[in-house]
């Protein structure tokens, strides 16, 4: 059977928020167990904090696909020995993976949000917790501002995404053409946006 194009964005999603997660840990110096924790709590951590917020059991527990996604990547990782890169390159790595996974994973938590027929505010919820969750949680563990509360256009990228799903969605826009144009025109705001230092206002 093949793949859906949501289906196609959730792996795009898991392998890049894998990837970053991967990148943190090797960052900050962790060993094998801790590179694996900070991989896997990026990739399904959103997710996971999303089917508690709705009720329903974790994805993860029930299907294979992102469990295989992530130790793809992860095989891949250790192949390419990404970690004895360069720490420029590397730096350049997460921001495309992690900026990936952000929009990616929006998407994800929006088309849940929608298929609930959950009004504007509990879709835009659902996709901003399933893109910023598990980010928030290995910012956390290892000691980090998470990424939504420092001075950067992060979170807000997710908000907007969400908030152009829905309109796709309330005039029955949604298919796999205007999912892809939303998944990669998210992808250039958010890299525009880090270019340009884009933040919003302080109080």
């Amino acid at each position: 059977m093949n793949a859906s194009a949501p289906e196609i964005i959730n792996i795009i999603g898991t392998a890049a928020f894998t990837l970053s997660g991967y990148l943190v840990g090797v960052r900050k110096r962790l060993d094998v167990l801790g590179v694996l924790i900070t991989s896997l709590l990026t990739a399904i951590g959103g997710g996971l904090m999303r089917d508690v917020m709705v009720g329903r059991t974790p994805l993860v527990f029930t299907q294979n696909d992102a469990l295989i996604t992530i130790f793809i990547t992860l095989l891949l990782c250790g192949l390419l020995k990404v970690q004895y890169q360069q720490q420029r390159f590397l730096a350049t790595l997460f921001l495309l993976t992690d900026s990936l996974g952000l929009v990616a994973f929006t998407i994800t938590g929006v088309q849940i949000g929608l298929a609930l027929d959950l009004n504007l505010f509990g879709v835009v919820s659902l996709g901003f917790v399933t893109a910023v969750g598990g980010g928030i949680v290995r910012d956390v563990m290892v000691n980090d501002i998470p990424m939504i509360l420092r001075k950067d256009f992060y979170g807000t990228v997710s908000v907007i995404v969400g908030l152009f799903m829905f309109m796709l969605h309330h005039f029955y826009w949604i298919n796999a053409i205007s999912l892809n144009l939303l998944l990669w025109s998210g992808y250039a705001l958010r890299l525009w946006a880090h270019r340009i230092a884009l933040a919003l206002p302080r109080l």
